[in-house]
């Protein structure tokens, strides 16, 4: 019999008594969590803790805490409660359900009810659990009987709930206690399950040179637990990854599209620190429920200085069989001067432009990394429609010693009413053992790093701009 059988078809019933006889107390309130403070970092991992007043005998005693986190990670578990020392700790993560209920019976007797559904009349046998392997294998009296999913009304009652399932994730500790009576009690513990990103939203005016930019924080969780009533900080930064080292040759990937960090900040952000992390506490406390996607407000800037352009990137000596749409780019800076001023998280932002009716239209997204404050950034939203770039190899030769000479021909166009400046930029001229000069070229261009050059090719409206270069491969 499949989970869903075992969930669907049958009424599963626990007698009252046993139920209270096995079920926390704390169980009966709508949480047994206490003052709650979740640390979040961006990497699906959270720090709880979570102080609970509890009532503590003289001597050794068992304590349970229920609702934490389904995925908590035991071994990172710390309670501290004064003049009181852990002994052992469990936690008990096999939840109670009608499938591990059943499980949980193999071996014990339970109550079979049937309903006649012609006449409405009940009969009740007792029957052992033999086994749940795909199915329910039971014994009734002197015969073997599969419990069956043919459609007929059966419940099956349980004498008790087994010890071993809990309504709740829960931690069990055994304290030794100096002295009776109620205290505070400190419970710490990793977790996976939570996590956050950062999404913004950019509203880009191109004829003001503006831009509005909206910051949120969207939480996710997914641990099994709702925490209440929560002080939550958040911390941007991957603690603990390790991405591994990428070994070196010369068949190295190339990148095609640059990242959206033209260059990095070196502004301090008004905000705390942990180590070389920043951190985004929400305003106000929140409670983040099991399943629930959350988002917050983390920024909110009007009017930052922006600006929109075009970028083309050739990623190799080569020739495209047809001209290709340019990038278009949107450029702003998180500096002071620029407007928005803080250190950006991680995220995706979507850009939206208005349109002649005023309305805000979606024109486009992209992801930043984790950027420091006073970074350029140039954001690709999107291919032009207008603008294209057509790079063409008029003529490669060997020209002796293992070196080569190749000459191309930039066409750029611009079908749009105004001019246009796109930056043309040649990949490729440090590839692995190679070494590429640019020996001629009919616009001077600038070698931001010894892989690319880059031609700001100002194009005008309706028309078109042609750039050529001649470069020097040495192998």
């Amino acid at each position: 019999m499949s989970k869903s059988i075992l969930t669907g078809c049958l009424l599963i019933l626990v007698s009252p008594a046993a139920a209270q006889d096995n079920v926390p107390a704390a169980a009966s309130a709508a949480t047994a969590q206490g003052e709650l403070s979740v640390t979040i970092y961006s990497n699906n991992i959270a720090l709880v803790q979570d102080v609970r007043r509890i009532d503590l005998p003289a001597g050794r005693t068992r304590q349970a805490f229920p609702d934490v986190s389904a995925q908590i990670r035991p071994e990172t578990v710390s309670l501290s409660a004064p003049e009181a020392t852990i002994v052992e700790q469990n936690f008990d993560y096999d939840l109670l359900s009608p499938t591990s209920l059943m499980e949980s019976a193999v071996g014990e007797t339970l109550t079979l009810v049937r309903t006649n559904p012609a006449t409405g009349a009940e009969t009740r046998e007792r029957a052992k659990v033999l086994a749940v392997n795909g199915g329910v294998v039971l014994q009734i009296g002197d015969r073997i009987e599969v419990l069956r999913d043919d459609g007929l009304p059966v419940r099956v009652v349980f004498d008790k709930i087994p010890t071993n399932l809990r309504a709740r994730p829960t931690l069990s500790v055994t304290l030794a206690s100096d002295r009776a009576g109620q205290r505070p009690a400190t419970l710490s513990y990793l977790t996976g399950g939570l996590g956050w990103q950062a999404d913004y939203v950019a509203l880009f005016d191109d004829a003001a040179g503006s831009v509005d930019m909206q910051g949120w924080i969207t939480l996710r969780n997914t641990t099994g637990t709702t925490f209440n009533a929560a002080r939550t900080l958040l911390v941007a930064g991957d603690v603990g990854s390790d991405s591994g080292a990428r070994p070196y040759g010369i068949n190295r990937p190339r990148v095609t599209r640059r990242g959206p960090v033209r260059q990095a900040g070196t502004e301090t952000a008004d905000r705390e620190q942990l180590g070389d992390f920043y951190l985004y506490p929400l305003a106000e406390r929140t409670t983040i429920a099991d399943k629930q996607t959350k988002q917050v407000s983390f920024l909110d800037v009007k009017g930052a200085s922006a600006s929109s352009g075009y970028e083309f990137v050739n990623a190799w000596l080569n020739t495209t069989r047809e001209p290709v749409s340019a990038g278009s780019m949107l450029r702003f800076s998180n500096s002071r001067g620029g407007g928005l001023g803080d250190a950006l998280p991680a995220g995706t932002v979507r850009v939206y432009v208005r349109d002649r009716r005023g309305h805000a239209q979606f024109t486009g997204e992209n992801r930043i990394d984790h950027t420091p404050q006073g970074s350029r950034i140039a954001l690709r939203t999107g291919d032009a429609f207008d603008v294209k770039v057509h790079p063409v190899v008029e003529e490669r030769t060997e020209i002796g010693n293992g070196r080569w000479r190749t000459r191309i021909r930039y066409t750029v166009t611009n079908a749009r009413a105004r001019a246009v400046t796109v930056d043309v930029i040649q990949g490729g001229l440090d590839w692995g053992l190679t070494d590429t000069r640019i020996t001629q070229e009919s616009q001077r261009s600038e070698r931001r790093d010894s892989d690319a050059a880059l031609w700001q090719v100002a194009v005008p409206a309706n028309g078109q701009t042609v750039v050529t270069a001649t470069f020097e491969t040495r192998f």
